[in-house]
């Protein structure tokens, strides 16, 4: 790790930091208090969904567009522009376009186009990551930011192997940055599941679990692939994605970095805040080491 103790990380002229975790425990409202105190904020999903995946996102709300007579005229004239607005605190284009599989008449994607969407995704995360270091070095020639804070999203884990010494991704942001992982208790992912059911969101899976957990479902629902509800599957399958996630989080933790609970982040209110909460980590990691 770049920070091995507390007076390191007290003493470091740069503070550089990656946030990990499920989504909804804190990652990005720490980043805007950082953010708000003077540091940089890099926000990998607002990377996927601009430099990425900003096209393919416009071309989906292009191609429904020229299904309105009247628009597909204006498109076709270039009398109008379409265009994706997406910000830090609203991602709904890019994951609108992850979609859902299933019946398309409740806005389900086939499932062979939606596993060609979660490969794009998977592509983009990877080198979203990977560009990391460059952003780092960006925030400082360029705006003089000392400090820097990314924001990731809650499917890294899917993309790297937390045990691999020589995993691209891990490898390259632990020589730049110190990657901190927000632990959620067994309440807060009750409390997570709860908000999910209620407004269930599109996600990325990895592989592997994806067509293990499509092929459960349909066995258990007996359902044909068209004829899946897409908002049914996504909320079936969201528990068993937070417990396939929990171990991958915390072997990245072990193995490349650090944690903190998501209660001791909820009481985060400004910058020495998280500059103190990260100071006690260290210490309690170089202490269980000692």
């Amino acid at each position: 790790m770049i920070y091995e103790t507390k007076a390191e990380w007290s003493d470091a002229a740069h503070k550089r930091v990656v946030l990990f975790g499920m989504s909804g425990l804190g990652k990005t409202r720490i980043s805007s208090i950082l953010r708000d105190g003077g540091w940089f904020h890099y926000s990998v999903d607002y990377r996927i969904g601009t430099r990425y995946m900003g096209e393919a996102i416009a071309d989906n709300f292009k191609r429904e567009a020229m299904k309105v007579p009247l628009l597909r005229e204006l498109l076709l004239t270039d009398s109008v522009r379409i265009a994706s607005n997406i910000t830090f605190d609203n991602l709904a284009p890019l994951s609108t376009y992850l979609g859902k599989p299933g019946d398309a008449s409740k806005g389900g994607l086939p499932f062979d186009e939606y596993r060609r969407r979660q490969a794009q995704h998977r592509e983009a995360e990877i080198a979203a990551l990977i560009d990391t270091p460059h952003f780092v070095d960006r925030a400082l020639d360029l705006y003089g930011y000392r400090n820097f804070v990314c924001d990731s999203g809650g499917s890294i884990c899917e993309v790297v192997n937390p045990e691999s010494r020589t995993d691209p991704v891990l490898s390259v942001l632990s020589r730049h940055l110190l990657l901190v992982w927000i632990e959620g208790s067994e309440d807060h992912t009750a409390d997570l599941i709860r908000r999910f059911d209620r407004a269930p969101k599109p996600m990325y899976y990895r592989p592997e679990f994806l067509m293990d957990a499509w092929n459960a479902y349909l066995s258990e629902s007996g359902r044909m692939p068209g004829a899946v509800d897409p908002d049914a599957f996504v909320r079936w399958t969201y528990a068993r994605a937070l417990a396939h996630r929990q171990p991958r989080y915390a072997a990245m933790a072990a193995n490349w970095g650090l944690k903190v609970t998501a209660d001791d982040v909820a009481r985060v209110s400004t910058p020495e805040d998280f500059g103190a909460l990260i100071g006690e980590a260290l210490d309690k990691r170089a202490s269980r080491a000692a």
